[in-house]
């Protein structure tokens, strides 16, 4: 069953990493997807290379940016004809001890993973064409916590806090919110952490990168099995799942 047929989708964050996967799940099931990053060329190639014809477009948007994110949401609209779902994908992390933190980084990192969240969830909201759905993807990261990724946990710890509030709001509204908390995908963010970890653990960073996947899974969890929850709670059949954080980290976190 084709559960998201002809439901237009915004995918923020959407030049590269796990958008991939959603955005691919999204055309899988019957879907149409704006892809959304602030680096054009990146963007319109993930766009094309979807293979989905006019069922998938590109378009530069600036999370933090209210004006930029409420043109390009009503851009997605008139372009497919409706607007009836968001993945706030768009995220940041910056890699360092606690004591290292600046408070131009933390502010960076807080602006695109929690008020980019924010304010493309307030003007999608405005926007459905009729009621919507909403998925924010957090992290294992924002339950769990890490080392040398203090504001990072912070803001996906707020994203899961923000979920909770958004769908008791906006429930009379007709819309749905739910988050994810993805951990050990292989995407380039992964890749970063490894990069950044291996000389200070005296390891090779393809080794350490090699062995970052959920114990009970025994292998990286790819982009399109993320994808393919985020399209499930995206879905009518996902309409009894209100307010949730479902952890999508093959088993490491059990709460």
């Amino acid at each position: 069953m084709a559960t998201l047929q002809g439901k237009v989708i915004a995918v923020t964050g959407g030049a590269g990493g796990i958008a991939s996967g959603i955005a691919t799940a999204i055309l899988e099931q019957g879907g149409r997807v704006g892809l959304l990053d602030l680096d054009r060329a990146k963007v319109e190639a993930a766009a094309e290379t979807l293979n989905a014809g006019d069922r998938a477009i590109g378009l530069v948007a600036d999370v933090t940016d209210p004006a930029s994110i409420d043109a390009v949401l009503g851009s997605i609209r008139s372009h497919f004809g409706g607007f009836d779902g968001l993945v706030n994908n768009a995220g940041i992390v910056r890699l360092g001890p606690a004591d290292d933190v600046t408070a131009a980084g933390l502010d960076l990192e807080l602006a695109v993973n929690v008020k980019g969240v924010f304010l493309a969830a307030q003007a999608a909201s405005q926007m459905f064409t009729k009621g919507g759905s909403i998925v924010n993807i957090a992290s294992n990261a924002g339950k769990v916590g890490y080392r040398n990724m203090a504001g990072y946990n912070a803001s996906k710890a707020a994203v899961i806090s923000l979920t909770r509030s958004l769908a008791l709001e906006w429930a009379e509204k007709g819309i749905n919110v739910n988050a994810v908390c993805p951990g050990g995908v292989a995407t380039d963010m992964l890749k970063s952490v490894a990069d950044f970890l291996a000389p200070r653990l005296g390891q090779d960073k393809d080794d350490l990168y090699g062995t970052m996947y959920p114990a009970q899974l025994g292998r990286h969890i790819q982009p399109i099995e993320v994808g393919r929850v985020v399209a499930f709670l995206l879905s009518d059949a996902a309409i009894i799942i209100r307010g949730q954080s479902i952890n999508i980290d093959g088993g490491d976190t059990p709460y």
